[in-house]
């Protein structure tokens, strides 16, 4: 009779093998990780969410130079914009002032008529409320102008300087990157934008 060994019927399993085993494993997981980390990267930044530097004083005292913002890219594609919204959109051409984006606060919607007078300004004959406004702003005048179809009548807070509608016109309200919604630096002006 055959004596039975247990080594023979069941060998120890080899420990290179299964350490190559696992590093395989390992470095194959890593790659899943970082493949996913970059497509959900990518995902965010192209459809929901973008940070912007802001460079200019047009905005102040909403937005001061240097503060960076986060951008809500999904927020049209469900909503309209609507007046008092700050948006980021594609600086015109006809400005050569090197900055690849703009950042102004919507005035104005389509068919609506604005009069700026000594720096107040009316929507359809009626003055409206700015508290956003830098109080030594200015002291224009401009208009009246009725805002085109599918087009925006922006501004900036500080009116005396910005480069907005009344310079470059209205823009097109599909070409809106996105609603600047929340200033993110620095620490001390961390904060809704309203």
């Amino acid at each position: 009779m055959e004596s039975f060994k247990y080594d023979e019927q069941f060998p120890e399993p080899d420990d290179e093998t299964s350490e190559e085993e696992s590093v395989s494993s390992v470095l194959k997981e890593t790659v899943i990780l970082l493949v996913s980390a970059i497509a959900l990267a990518w995902f965010i930044y192209t459809f929901v969410l973008q940070t912007f530097w802001i460079p200019s004083g047009s905005m102040e005292q909403t937005i001061a130079p240097g503060d960076r913002v986060l951008v809500a890219k999904f927020y049209y594609r469900f909503f309209e914009p609507k007046r008092g919204d700050v948006i980021v959109f594609p600086s015109p051409k006809t400005l050569e002032n090197g900055d690849p984006d703009l950042i102004k606060r919507v005035i104005a919607t389509e068919d609506m008529e604005v009069v700026e007078k000594s720096g107040k300004m009316f929507i359809d004959g009626k003055e409206i409320s700015e508290p956003y406004v830098r109080p030594d702003s200015n002291n224009a005048n401009y208009g009246p102008f009725i805002v085109p179809p599918d087009k925006l009548f922006v501004m900036g807070d500080n009116r005396a300087n910005s480069k907005d509608s009344r310079f470059i016109g209205p823009i097109d309200d599909e070409k809106i990157i996105g609603k600047a919604f929340f200033t993110y630096w620095p620490p001390s002006r961390i904060g809704v934008l309203r």
